[in-house]
């Protein structure tokens, strides 16, 4: 079977790495891939929202299979242009149409559709240059911090948490007069803020059945204690230990089912990953947002927890035969640490020789940000490399990630060594 990956990252490495271990013989492509998937992989130099040019790939491989990995092309809505088009409509997509991924392209929509099906989030408010009046009035009847997010899509950088009431209301007029993340500060959500601590929940529905994965947490700051500028992620652990059976039965209960109700009801076509980012507040889940794709990093510590075929478990969601699938998950822990370019996530350089990586190891390496120059691999992203490790807890599994990475180099190399703090 041929398949198609769309993306670059850690997560498309990962379900590269888990789509060959299908028992099914499997043909891959990732477009644009890295260096981590050209070694079980065909890389195809394309972009991941240039449709005519993954068309192209498409019918010139034969691709049976397309598993779409950014949030960009699903809220660009390359699934619809599957459908709408003759000689690729019977061609399987993993990832919800348009419609259904503005769960995550708007801010709004995702917590009008919250409001709509009686999920528990925090009270908000949406507002736009038109109304930035009302926008400061409503900061006044909140306490802080407050809780400022970009209402469209500004690359995990358009959520701001201000402790001032002045620099709130400073920064909303900067993000809606001032466009301070272009378009998709056009409309600006204010809601609420939550005390307790977070984790992630991902879902893979086919449209009417659904199984709910192992959970994560990731770690976003830069710096030790969660401190410093927001990255894409700094490493992640699952599952999450304060996550106990009664816990997640809340979670089934109160936001997977009426999430997947929701959408079916709503007449939002699904098939693909929900990632439901949560905040543990009290004993209770809230939702803080959704993704309609698996997350970064936290797909290179879920998926290897997954004892699966996951060729046959796509199919099945193409399908709609999800309900027919057994999960069995490997009990133990699973960490990723991620190793950066210095000075990421603000300017960093690229084209550094990595060396380290093909030490044997029982520790997973996956690449985020790598390529390959003159027959080296080098760095090319801010995100460079996620390493894997199993254990019995988090710590035992973090251990071993650290010591993996003591064997890596390449110039000014970082990474948290902190992971799992909050869960002592």
């Amino acid at each position: 079977m041929n398949i198609l990956i769309l993306g670059a990252g850690g997560r498309e490495h990962t379900i590269a790495w888990k789509l060959k271990q299908s028992s099914t013989p499997t043909q891959l492509f990732v477009a644009p891939g890295n260096a981590g998937t050209a070694s079980i992989a065909t890389n195809l130099a394309i972009g991941v929202t240039d449709f005519p040019a993954i068309k192209e790939a498409v019918l010139a491989h034969d691709i049976q299979m397309v598993v779409v990995g950014p949030e960009d092309p699903l809220v660009l809505g390359v699934h619809d242009f599957f459908l709408a088009d003759s000689a690729l409509e019977n061609i399987p997509v993993i990832g919800p149409q348009k419609a259904a991924a503005a769960l995550e392209g708007s801010k709004d929509f995702a917590k009008q559709f919250l409001m709509r099906h009686g999920i528990p989030t925090a009270a908000y408010q949406a507002f736009t240059a038109e109304n930035l009046a009302a926008g400061y009035a409503f900061l006044d009847t909140l306490k802080a911090p407050y809780v400022l997010k970009a209402d469209g899509l500004a690359a995990g950088k358009g959520v701001l948490i201000l402790e001032d009431l002045a620099t709130a209301k400073k920064e909303l007029k900067s993000m809606l007069l001032d466009a301070k993340f272009g378009a998709a500060s056009t409309t600006v959500v204010i809601e609420a803020f939550l005390e307790g601590i977070e984790l992630s929940c991902f879902v893979l529905t086919d449209g009417k059945n659904y199984k709910v994965l192992p959970t994560a947490k990731d770690y976003k700051r830069i710096g030790a204690g969660d401190t410093g500028l927001n990255t894409g992620g700094m490493g992640a652990i699952s599952p999450v230990p304060f996550a106990d059976a009664a816990f997640m039965d809340k979670i089934h209960k109160r936001v997977v089912e009426p999430t997947v109700k929701g959408l079916e009801k709503d007449g939002l076509p699904y098939k693909g990953f929900i990632f439901i980012g949560l905040i543990k507040v009290g004993e209770d889940p809230f939702v803080i947002e959704y993704n309609v794709r698996l997350g970064d990093p936290e797909t290179e510590v879920v998926l290897p927890r997954l004892k699966i075929d996951l060729v046959a478990v796509f199919n099945a969601v193409a399908n709609q035969t999800l309900d027919q699938i057994q999960l069995e998950i490997d009990p133990r822990t699973a960490t990723t640490v991620m190793s950066v370019a210095g000075g990421y996530p603000e300017a960093y350089e690229k084209g550094h020789e990595i060396s380290g990586i093909e030490t044997p190891s029982d520790s997973l390496v996956f690449h985020a940000g790598t390529t390959i120059k003159n027959g080296s691999v080098v760095t090319n992203g801010g995100r460079v490399l996620a390493v894997t490790s199993f254990g019995d807890n988090h710590k035992e599994a973090l251990s071993k990630s650290y010591q993996r990475l003591k064997g890596i180099s390449f110039k000014d190399i970082y990474y948290r060594e902190d992971l799992g703090f909050d869960l002592d």
